[in-house]
């Protein structure tokens, strides 16, 4: 051991930005062009499980 903290925050962007090249723009993810990237079907989405029903909003 090295007693050295890793950057876990920067090493995920690396490898993002090895397998995305494009989608940087200035240093920081562009979404809108990681969204075209992967696909028009791809939605980001704050919630990881959902509910509906007819009337939730009401």
């Amino acid at each position: 051991m090295e007693g050295i903290s890793l950057d876990v925050k920067k090493d995920q962007l690396e490898k993002l930005r090895k397998l995305f090249p494009e989608v940087f723009s200035e240093g920081k993810i562009d979404w809108e062009k990681l969204k075209a990237t992967l696909g028009e079907d791809f939605t980001f989405s704050n919630e990881r499980y959902v509910l509906n029903w007819a009337g939730k909003s009401a």
